[in-house]
């Protein structure tokens, strides 16, 4: 009878090492699939490959999924200007169901038996490929070595050596998670409240030359189509150019407290300068080119899509609805903002905008009206006052 087919979710860490060489070793047929949405290099990637075949897995494959992560994902963070807690760009939230999305329609493909995954018992991203491998393939069994044996790091290290597979697994005083969204950061100082990390534990550093510099990034219908004047078609090529120039000054770095999905707190600390500085930049255009309770409405919704994909619920139906009324709020979301740039910050300075709305030639704000009359102003005060006029009239004593 022949193997039964199991699909391993591969990064190349320990427990996907581990695990690869286990199932290999219980008689499995192991086809590892490396899903990668922007955060592998073609080197990690090469290695990943030469690795795998020495785990003894009978197949290997890069799934490439960072357009589609793109096109189905990040626009709309972008568009919904998602930041968790106004702080965190939730890069590795959102990268995880698209990850594992593309796991499972491999698994499906090849006809897996089993799709297995390194994460422990402690974290989210259990919930994240689980939760998505059992609505997208149902059926097909889910096996996770680390988290149901509650494998320490000595034991998988010990495993691997003795059955002839070496590499470098030293636990780090830090760990990364990069991503095309940004890269996370978790162990070391982060693990005390009272601290934050020092400049070595960060990746990427001030390199730029000039003390300050201008950065603009013009949209089309809320989706960036140049950067300085350099016009992209490719968005995730025009996100890289905004990483490298925002990078070079250290910009967005930031630590994040939150709640995570199995109910504890979490830290982590993150270096994100092309997220912060697009969805900055695109904020600023917003101001200029949305209405009032379009920008209300639309923070409200951006604020549950973030939610969601944090939660794990990027599949819930309502999903596709929300991603609905963002898309249409950018149809005038055009033009460039201007932001300026120095070591560890920026500040948003302008915009350049077709659509801009203070143009209007109804009035200048702080200056003079042109649509009404000094009349007209003091009846619509009068009349805005009525609700309050009424209120203290009947109680005078609750006057403030």
């Amino acid at each position: 009878m022949a193997n039964k087919k199991v699909v391993v979710a591969f990064s190349g860490g320990l427990d996907t090492s581990y695990t690869v060489m286990k199932l290999t070793q219980d008689g499995w047929d192991v086809y590892a699939a490396c899903a990668n949405t922007g955060g592998f290099s073609s080197e990690q990637l090469k290695t990943n490959e030469e690795n795998a075949y020495k785990l003894g897995a009978k197949a290997y494959v890069t799934l490439d999924v960072t357009h589609e992560y793109y096109e189905k994902s990040l626009k709309y963070m972008i568009f919904g200007n998602v930041l968790r807690n106004n702080c965190y760009p939730i890069s590795v939230s959102s990268e995880r169901i698209f990850q594992a999305i593309a796991i499972a329609r491999y698994a499906k493909e090849i006809g897996a038996d089993a799709i297995a995954h390194g994460s422990t018992g402690a974290g989210n991203d259990q919930i994240r490929f689980d939760m998505t491998f059992l609505v997208m393939a149902p059926g097909v069994e889910i096996i996770t070595l680390t988290r149901d044996k509650a494998l320490s790091r000595k034991e998988e290290v010990d495993y691997l050596n003795e059955h002839g597979f070496f590499a470098d697994f030293t636990k780090l005083k830090y760990s990364y998670n990069v991503g095309i969204w940004g890269t996370s950061i978790c162990g070391g100082e982060i693990l005390d409240p009272t601290q934050g990390l020092p400049e070595e534990a960060y990746l990427k550093h001030v390199t730029a030359k000039e003390e300050e510099a201008e950065l603009k990034i013009t949209f089309e219908k809320g989706e960036i189509v140049a950067v300085n004047g350099e016009k992209f078609d490719d968005k995730i090529a025009a996100i890289q150019k905004i990483e490298e120039i925002g990078a070079s000054y250290a910009i967005g770095r930031d630590c994040n407290v939150g709640d995570t999905i199995i109910g504890i707190k979490g830290r982590v600390a993150f270096e994100a300068a092309a997220p912060k500085l697009i969805i900055e930049a695109h904020r600023l255009l917003e101001k200029s080119t949305l209405s009032k309770w379009q920008q209300y409405w639309k923070d409200q919704v951006g604020n549950w899509y973030g939610m969601f994909l944090h939660e794990s619920q990027y599949l819930e139906p309502v999903m596709p609805d929300i991603e609905a009324m963002l898309t249409s709020s950018q149809r005038n979301v055009n033009g460039t903002a201007i932001l300026k740039l120095r070591p560890f910050s920026f500040q948003t300075v302008g915009v350049d905008s077709p659509d801009d709305l203070t143009k209007s030639k109804l009035g200048e704000y702080g200056e003079m009206q042109h649509g009404w009359t000094a009349e007209d102003a003091k009846g619509f005060i009068k009349v805005s006052s009525t609700p309050l006029r009424v209120y203290y009239g009947m109680h005078p004593n609750e006057e403030r």
